[in-house]
């Protein structure tokens, strides 16, 4: 009993634990069973465990992936600059929640299996190596300190889905109301990402909208690519960036 009792003690509330970090802490497969049939623990599917009657939502879940199996997969794009405080053009409630990792980093079948409150959106993508420290810092989400993308690479996320899963006019309202970013780290984001198409939204976009930022930043260093790249159908087509952007912002 003292075993289960300092289990219980030490679980946090509101979050999973997985089996292999459960095993490594000296809780093997068969006692982990035992606690199950004994109502003590619940299973979330394959390999994952919660209390037996706690409520998980997906963070609490999340923060499993980041903390026990050390995997990149984290808040990012617009869920990320929602959690950040600069979610004013954001619909509030069942909004889908955007998760973003590496090309190698897979959501386990357990987290996908769940009925979550919100619609989860994966993009495993090679628009930036998300083994970069400097990339994430914590939020706290009910308690649970989640690694979430700092503002500068989520408005690049966020960008990365347009046009297919986020449109460009509400990218553009949002990126409205990233006043601070800091030029050192955008400098450096636009360094490393992948994607010649989220860089040069990114900066038509900032240039556009007059960010004060954009000043200080160093352009002549950055490789915005070749030729033309469609981003609005029936756009116009802006001559500096070579991007098509909506008619109603003209260029």
């Amino acid at each position: 009993m003292k075993k289960i009792n300092r289990l219980i003690q030490e679980w946090p509330r509101g979050c999973v634990q997985i089996s292999f970090y459960l095993n490594k802490a000296g809780y093997q497969k068969d006692l982990l069973k035992k606690y199950v049939s004994s109502n003590w623990l619940e299973s979330m599917g394959y390999g994952a465990y919660k209390l037996a009657g706690d409520s998980i939502e997906w963070y609490g879940a999340l923060k499993a992936l980041q903390d026990q199996k050390c995997l990149r997969i984290h808040p990012g794009g617009k869920t990320a600059l929602e959690l950040r405080g600069f979610g004013h053009f954001i619909k509030q409630g069942k909004e889908a929640i955007h998760l973003y990792g590496n090309r190698k980093d897979r959501l386990p079948k357990w987290f996908t299996n769940q009925n979550w409150i919100n619609q989860i959106e994966y993009a495993s993508t090679n628009l930036f190596d998300y083994s970069n420290k400097i990339l994430m810092s914590k939020v706290s989400i009910k308690n649970l300190k989640i690694k979430t993308s700092i503002p500068e690479l989520a408005a690049m996320e966020m960008l990365y889905l347009v046009p297919k899963k986020q449109s460009f006019e509400e990218a553009y309202l949002i990126m409205e109301s990233l006043t601070t970013l800091r030029p050192k780290l955008v400098h450096e984001l636009l360094k490393q990402c992948n994607s010649v198409k989220v860089k040069r939204i990114f900066m038509w976009m900032a240039e556009k909208l007059g960010h004060t930022w954009v000043d200080d930043l160093d352009l002549s260093r950055i490789d915005f690519g070749e030729g033309k790249r469609l981003v609005v159908k029936n756009g116009i087509l802006d001559k500096r960036y070579n991007i098509t952007v909506l008619r109603k912002y003209g260029v």
